[in-house]
């Protein structure tokens, strides 16, 4: 833990914790249009602390249950997608198969409640500052409750350790800009070999007890065009020519702006959102169709 408030707020850090088609989850609960089975595998770093989760899936074909154009990428796209020299990444729904603060409230005894929230947030139709505040007053999460939900493993979504493997064997850096949770993306993040520093995501506070107490407004991703401002700042501070945004919600989908990100790819393999996958550069279901495309 390290002091990040004068007032004496901590904050807990973790030191290290789907194929042109729609899916279809086979766990717990339904997620999209999923099929998942879950193993565990041996961690790329940090092994001795964290096993990660993958998911096994069964693919259905896109064509048949998705009405969108935008499935196969224009030679623009692929120019772009290729000659990038960043690719930002979602983390929720995207990076993993999860939504974190969905499984968190769950783990908390507020899941269904927050889900709502969540979904309401994913898809544009509340200002996202509005959103993180009223979650996290539902949850009220203390430290012990963070550091033994952070005790279980991250759930990757199905070959997202190939695709990260092979942008940086091009030479492309790797972020991770997310509305989740420092705490819970910086065991994903050394799981991928992707530098702390180059997560963008917000901080849950605590008090000298351990009680919540609140979050840091500080972060740009804490707010309503949040990602679309981090995204800006890392293309600024270095000197990126071109820079590709990956994700599934409209959040995501607002990074792709003038100074930001010049790609928008909708990855609906977890989760669908039709009004956010509609404005999509290039819509995939399975990271295979990304890395099968960079030469």
């Amino acid at each position: 833990m390290e002091g990040l408030m004068s007032y004496q707020a901590n904050s807990v850090h973790a030191v290290s914790r789907r194929q042109s088609s729609v899916l279809v989850p086979t766990f717990s609960r339904k997620i999209s249009n999923t099929r998942v089975s879950v193993q565990p595998i041996g961690m790329v770093r940090n092994s001795k602390l964290f096993n990660s989760v993958v998911a096994s899936v069964q693919p259905i074909e896109a064509s048949a249950v998705t009405p969108f154009d935008n499935t196969l990428p224009s030679k623009e796209v692929l120019d772009v997608w290729n000659n990038a020299n960043a690719v930002c990444f979602d983390v929720d729904s995207t990076v993993c198969i999860d939504e974190g603060i969905d499984e968190f409230a769950e783990f908390c005894g507020a899941g269904k409640a927050v889900a709502e929230w969540t979904a309401r947030a994913m898809n544009g139709s509340v200002p996202f500052e509005e959103a993180l505040a009223a979650r996290l007053s539902l949850i009220n999460p203390s430290l012990s409750q963070l550091q033994d939900f952070l005790k279980r493993p991250p759930r990757l979504s199905p070959g997202i350790d190939l695709l990260v493997k092979k942008l940086k064997d091009n030479n492309k850096d790797v972020y991770l800009v997310s509305g989740g949770f420092r705490q819970m993306i910086n065991p994903v993040a050394s799981i991928l070999g992707i530098p702390l520093e180059n997560i963008f995501a917000n901080q849950i506070l605590f008090g000298s007890n351990g009680e919540y107490a609140g979050f840091d407004k500080n972060e740009p991703t804490s707010r309503r065009g949040g990602k679309a401002t981090a995204v800006q700042q890392i293309r600024k501070a270095h000197g990126y020519k071109s820079l590709v945004m990956i994700g599934d919600g409209a959040t995501d989908l607002e990074a792709r702006m003038p100074g930001g990100a010049d790609l928008f790819i909708c990855y609906g393999g977890i989760q669908l959102r039709e009004s956010v996958a509609a404005k999509a550069d290039w819509l995939v279901f399975n990271f295979k169709d990304l890395i099968n495309s960079l030469v």
